[in-house]
């Protein structure tokens, strides 16, 4: 009888934690500027040129806004340079032997919802850098550049959901709130 009320309590005690868990949701401020590039498709080597493509541009761009504090700094940044990032993606793909069609394009665009480290980010439009390989029907890939969350992704497998979200809420804090 032991057992059962032992057990008994025991669900009950896993239930209270996970129902009095609550996923954090969409922590990214109005005030952002997302990454994102898209792949032309699923194939293994369509999925390997967009992490080719997002390596090259995101180190040029890191380079382009690194030390930069202020979002209007970093949109006249990119904006001066995407005829720049346009050359870069076309020179990395012809490298690659690449030859299907892409776009660069600064704007408001769309964002389809995801699910990443207990945090819910919410479809929608917003201003961002989009890279559409070929199609664009493949996997995407995606991050913020301002505030520089993009930085977190860089060691994603060493830190929990919690760190994770910490340092998300505190990167923000620190740019978009002065």
């Amino acid at each position: 009888m032991k057992k059962y009320l032992l057990l008994f309590l025991g669900i009950l005690g896993i239930i209270y934690v996970f129902s009095n868990f609550k996923e954090t949701e969409n922590i990214i401020p109005d005030d952002a500027i997302r990454f994102r590039v898209i792949a032309n498709s699923n194939s293994i080597n369509d999925q390997n040129v967009k992490i080719q493509v997002r390596n090259v541009v995101q180190n040029k761009i890191f380079e382009l806004i690194s030390g930069v504090d202020n979002i209007d700094k970093t949109r006249k940044i990119l904006q001066s340079n995407i005829d720049e990032i346009n050359k870069l993606v076309k020179d990395t793909l012809n490298k690659l032997g690449y030859s299907e069609k892409f776009n660069v394009n600064y704007g408001y665009n769309y964002f389809p919802k995801k699910k990443y480290k207990g945090i819910t980010y919410k479809e929608g439009k917003y201003e961002s850098l989009v890279i559409t390989l070929g199609n664009g029907d493949g996997d995407n890939w995606w991050c913020v550049l301002f505030p520089p969350l993009c930085l977190l992704e860089a060691d994603e497998s060493s830190s929990s959901d919690a760190e994770y979200t910490f340092f998300v809420k505190e990167l923000i804090e620190k740019y978009i709130k002065k």
